[in-house]
């Protein structure tokens, strides 16, 4: 029997990483120094937010997600702070707030006005003072507006009801420094993982843990839930410290259901995971590479699909939530990666290479929308409801919208561009190529027939001329 190999048949198979050019990029911005394991960077389909250096404190800056190129060195920053800004996080529900939490054992939120900052933050909506040292993750709830999770190097984590300024809940678990901290769909369950290299699952509401595992083959640093699938995937190293990726059933943490080991580098593998897609993303800090994987429920659970490589490395990534993608261009997840020695910040967009003439309903089911599912007091008095989903169809815009809003000028060249745009997406086999080929020979073979044409007319015109000047002259 001869031995045959065996295709998988997904759509996400060819998905690729595609950098912005330097016009959409943030360049000049004096990102922190700071050795923290943060990503140092959040943003939303108004603004870009990342914490900066800054003498006599902490701060940020906010930019408009379409103010791209240099930005001015005395750009205003939030600088409120009284120490280093360790984390940043929009809120899900409001564009423009943010929380921010800080070496000064605080956590505030801001209001950043319509349009950005054109002068420097200080004074802030709320400040929130409950731990004994210094605050290093902040979180907000999912599906909950106005509830505010933050950990501390005191090893506890506080809730905030944004509605009341105060804490609701201390939970007191931890008997180490918590490096992440993550919920599921509705927030009804939050996982955690510690320098003490356990993972936690914990009820919010009252504190308890739910379930704890303390695997030696695998020690755990960052966690995230699979949404729906009812598992848990954490990066970590195993016993011979090698970066590694672990797999848990959700109901039992005795044991991850897989494991596999990715390399041999030193870095942090941060986990970001797409419940519309099924997508995993592992981006390594300290290097440029962004591997990228499809989950499903059964085995092999995990399926490599490509790895997005980058000489630039990456110090933290932000993710673009995905009312702000664009849909037209097939674009399924998007990171703003910061280049701490270049001061840059530059977003890369994961594609699927197909041809977007109509709305790509498989590719964009309903998501989670800005409007939250619960208040509160709802959710302290123990109801839990899903995120409120909502469709990206609105979003789309047909390719050819461009073409008729354009100029006369601008009319002339999207031919040409049509051709490049092409060299954009990489053929992987025989057929496909040969259908991009034959592609691009039609469009020239047009472009040509059209240049013949205007030739032609050009020619008619200087004879039209000629005569005029001849009746003139007699």
């Amino acid at each position: 029997m001869s031995w045959r190999p065996v295709y998988r048949s997904s759509k996400f198979r060819n998905v690729y990483g595609k950098p912005g050019g330097r016009e959409q990029c943030f360049d000049g911005i004096p990102i922190t120094r700071n050795v923290q394991d943060s990503h140092f960077c959040t943003v939303n389909a108004k603004f870009l937010a990342v914490v900066t250096e800054s003498a006599g404190g902490g701060a940020f800056i906010v930019i408009p997600i379409t103010k791209t190129g240099r930005i001015d060195p005395n750009y205003p920053k939030v600088c409120g702070h009284q120490g280093n800004v360790l984390d940043i996080k929009w809120n899900p529900f409001m564009d423009n707030v943010i929380a921010s939490c800080s070496e000064d054992c605080s956590v505030r939120i801001w209001e950043i006005p319509e349009g950005g900052l054109r002068r420097n933050m200080t004074e802030c909506v709320l400040e929130l003072y409950g731990h004994s040292r210094k605050v290093g993750l902040i979180e907000w709830h999912p599906t909950c507006a106005g509830l505010l999770f933050s950990a501390g190097y005191d090893f506890k984590i506080l809730v905030w009801n944004l509605e009341t300024g105060g804490a609701v809940k201390v939970i007191d678990c931890h008997s180490d420094v918590i490096l992440c901290m993550t919920f599921n769909t509705d927030g009804s369950l939050l996982a955690t993982s510690s320098k003490d290299r356990r993972l936690r699952l914990i009820d919010p509401r009252s504190g308890d843990v739910l379930q704890e595992a303390n695997c030696k083959s695998h020690r755990v640093n960052r966690v995230v839930f699979l949404g729906n699938i009812k598992m848990l995937a954490t990066t970590g190293v195993s016993r011979w410290n090698s970066r590694q990726i672990a797999l848990w059933d959700q109901e039992d943490l005795s044991r991850p259901i897989m494991e596999e080991e990715i390399d041999g580098l030193s870095g942090l593998l941060f986990p970001f995971y797409d419940p519309d897609t099924h997508m995993l993303y592992l981006a390594g800090k300290g290097d440029g590479n962004i591997r990228y994987y499809e989950i499903s429920p059964e085995k092999p659970y995990l399926q490599f699909l490509m790895e997005f490589r980058s000489p630039a490395p990456q110090k933290g990534l932000g993710v673009m939530p995905k009312q702000g993608l664009d849909v037209g261009a097939c674009e399924v997840f998007r990171f703003y990666k910061l280049v701490t020695l270049k001061g840059l910040v530059e977003p890369i967009s994961m594609i699927v290479p197909r041809r977007s003439e109509t709305y790509q309903e498989d590719l964009y089911p309903m998501t989670a929308g800005p409007e939250p599912a619960l208040s509160p007091n709802e959710w302290l008095r123990g109801i839990n409801r899903g995120p409120v989903l909502i469709s990206l169809r609105a979003s789309y815009k047909h390719p050819g919208q461009m073409v008729i809003r354009a100029s006369k000028r601008e009319r002339r060249t999207v031919g040409v561009r049509s051709i490049d745009l092409l060299e954009n997406v990489p053929p992987k086999t025989q057929s496909e190529l040969l259908r991009t080929f034959f592609r691009q020979e039609d469009e020239i073979k047009q472009l040509r027939e059209d240049l013949a044409l205007k030739d032609q007319r050009i020619r008619q015109l200087e004879l039209e001329l000629n005569n005029l000047k001849n009746n003139s002259s007699t």
